[in-house]
């Protein structure tokens, strides 16, 4: 039994090493100002142009970029396996209705899962954006979504302004703060 018990010891100091060295890293590299608020806001790389967008949603609408001039878009790059997206996405929506499609438009980009997978997320949680699908992951990769969430916000006149990683409570005050510059033309 007392062997047993500092085997356990011996495991937990181990893992708490472990843990402590994760944690300075991530602290080296910026990552514990993200973890007091859960997403980190970062700028458009200046002078980078939007990549294209043509994709289709989960009712085979084709959405392009430039067909939404005019109104500000967040792009929400998302998995059902993620948390924190499943997390966030009824702010989101609630967010979109607020603002109104006339002023801002949130497309949810599933990323590599299949269609009857980001359906059944939808159906199951009430999700009423736009899905579109991103079956290789290729729109992730192009707009920078390397974590998830993410979601690349983009003004009225179609310039990505600002790249957001992390679940955000998109109807409290930062998400305002971040939202309102974008309605401007």
């Amino acid at each position: 039994m007392e062997q047993g018990l500092q085997h356990d010891m011996t495991d937990i100091t181990s893992e708490r090493r472990q843990f402590l060295k994760h944690l300075a890293v991530l602290t080296a590299a910026g990552a514990g100002a993200a973890w007091a608020k859960d997403f980190e806001v970062s700028r458009w790389p200046a002078g980078q142009r939007a990549p294209s967008l043509q994709a289709a949603d989960l009712d085979g609408k084709t959405w392009r970029l430039a067909d939404l001039r005019g109104r500000a878009v967040l792009l929400n790059f998302w998995a059902s396996w993620c948390p924190p997206c499943r997390a966030e996405m009824p702010s989101l929506q609630d967010m979109a209705a607020i603002y109104g499609p006339d002023k801002i438009v949130v497309l949810a980009i599933n990323f590599k899962e299949s269609r009857a997978t980001a359906a059944r997320f939808a159906q199951a949680s009430a999700l009423s954006l736009p899905v579109l699908l991103d079956p290789a992951g290729d729109m992730a990769r192009q707009w920078g979504a390397r974590i998830f969430p993410t979601t690349v916000l983009i003004d009225a006149t179609g310039q990505p302004r600002q790249r957001v990683q992390g679940e955000v409570e998109w109807t409290g005050q930062a998400a305002e703060q971040l939202i309102a510059p974008l309605l401007m033309r």
